[in-house]
């Protein structure tokens, strides 16, 4: 059975968002959710690309002083990236709106940082994934954000939802780590441990 060198561990998902539950569930792993409740702030003075791992581990250290015994621990955060500058997740209806009219017609960089953790050990890395996005017209983008649930969603969209089978033209690198958790590096890392 893939990965039965951590059937001794009490596997917990740092993240309450249900894309992380169903990837981590599609690698065939027992394992429970707990959330955190930590302020992502990322420094002023951080370099974009190193934000995903800074906020993985922010999360990882919020929770790890409610670990039970035995526990291996994973936590996850998704940013994206268009010329430069951070986009998370949206604080309202406006912002989500110009987040998306701002990436239509563009290719952008979206990247997860992931922390595992055990008592013993600790593994931090990230991926990065290109996605093009088609133009879209400021009527599609209002139907988008109203119709699609995109407030818990870095850059205000979900590759799985209508805009990646509408709008999505290419990507390069995982589909996974744009829906937020690079399960193949995830496996790797795991299958180690």
């Amino acid at each position: 059975m893939p990965l039965s060198n951590l059937s001794s561990y009490d596997i917990i998902l740092g993240s309450g968002s249900p894309r992380r539950k169903e990837l981590l569930a599609s690698l065939q792993l027992e394992f429970r959710v707990i959330k955190g409740d930590v302020e992502e702030i990322i420094p002023d003075d951080m370099a974009a690309h190193a934000a995903p791992v800074y906020l993985s581990e922010l999360k990882a250290d919020d929770l790890i002083k409610s670990m039970p015994d035995n526990y291996l621990l994973i936590t996850s955060d998704t940013i994206v990236i268009h010329e430069g500058d951070i986009l998370g997740k949206p604080t309202d209806r406006d912002d989500a709106i110009a987040m998306v009219t701002r990436l239509a017609g563009t290719t952008h960089e979206v990247i997860t940082g992931v922390t595992v953790r055990t008592a013993e050990k600790s593994v931090s890395f990230s991926d990065s994934t290109s996605v093009a996005l088609e133009s879209m017209t400021p009527e599609e983008v209002v139907w988008y954000i109203d119709n699609c649930e995109v407030m818990d969603k870095a850059g205000s969209y979900g590759v799985q939802d209508w805009i990646g089978v509408s709008k999505i033209t290419k990507l390069e690198g995982s589909y996974y780590n744009v829906m937020g958790l690079p399960t193949h590096k995830l496996y790797e890392v795991l299958r180690e441990w």
